[in-house]
């Protein structure tokens, strides 16, 4: 029983961290249409802005975590807004071009996170809480899902209150139904779309800091190991939905737990099927719009 438990719970811990680091890259292709492939880097920038943070000022401490997790979302949506200024915008409508420009831009972030933090992971250590565990029902679980799982509720509360309850999450919508109409309305919507990458950028922020912490390390590689995951998350939930990637995130993290425990560590394989299985059974995903 505490076996079921503790794969069941580290599951959806592990499916929370999924979503940090998908919800932005849904965000901006289902309001947007632009699949960014540097989304990685913009998760890879913060953890190590945070990593620096939480140096600077000691790493025991719950204040340091909570601030390098607030500054890996700041750097995170300032690497994503000049992303759209400087390379996006003059590419909307433009799906090759935009990306081959994303694909070029993540090799060059990572030969460049290489060149100034090395190759090798460096190990970090967070508060003492994080390391320790609960007992739930006799499985012991790490204190790290509960603050991922967290973090992933506040995150989809926030992302949700703000399309549907802010004006600039209303004007947003509307310029991705009919830009002309609310063009000349007097909107400018491309600042709303500059809006939606800066938002995109802080989750991943948020999500290459806290997964940091899971993985107890930082390399130049973390975003782009994790952006596989949430590519397959996106797509399985539906391209631009953001009910479908938080399920789907759920989902394909349990689905991974329970192979890798029961099956040999076939996880990752396992995954693959199940990404194969909804492109032909269903592929405009399990909550997606069909076209």
């Amino acid at each position: 029983m505490s076996t079921l438990v503790l794969t069941l719970i580290t599951g959806v811990g592990l499916g929370a961290l999924y979503f940090l680091v998908a919800s932005g890259l849904s965000l901006i292709y289902g309001l947007m249409h632009v699949l960014n492939f540097a989304h990685g880097a913009f998760l890879t920038l913060s953890a190590f802005m945070g990593w620096m943070v939480a140096q600077a000022l000691g790493t025991d401490s719950w204040g340091s975590f909570l601030l390098s997790v607030l500054v890996g979302a700041g750097v995170g949506a300032v690497f994503a807004t000049l992303t759209e200024l400087v390379l996006i915008r003059p590419l909307y409508e433009r799906h090759i071009e935009q990306v081959l420009v994303t694909v070029g831009l993540s090799f060059a972030a990572v030969a460049l996170f290489e060149g100034i933090w090395g190759t090798d992971p460096i190990h970090i250590s967070g508060p003492a809480w994080l390391r320790q565990t609960t007992d739930v029902l006799g499985a012991r679980i790490p204190n790290t899902y509960w603050v991922l799982m967290i973090a992933a509720a506040l995150v989809l509360g926030a992302l949700v209150l703000f399309l549907k309850r802010t004006r600039y999450g209303m004007i947003i919508r509307a310029g991705v139904e009919n830009r002309s109409m609310v063009t000349a309305l007097g909107i400018d919507v491309r600042r709303s779309f500059t809006l939606v990458f800066a938002i995109g950028g802080a989750a991943a922020g948020i999500g290459g800091v806290l997964a940091m912490h899971y993985s107890t390390f930082v390399s130049a590689h973390l975003g782009a190991t994790l952006l596989i995951f949430a590519f397959i998350v996106t797509v399985v939930g539906g391209l631009g939905s953001l009910t479908g990637a938080a399920v789907a995130s759920v989902l394909v993290a349990v689905l991974q737990q329970f192979a890798n425990f029961y099956l040999g560590g076939t996880g990752d394989f396992i995954v693959v099927i199940l990404l194969a299985v909804v492109l032909l059974v269903r592929p405009a995903g399990l909550l997606g719009k069909k076209a």
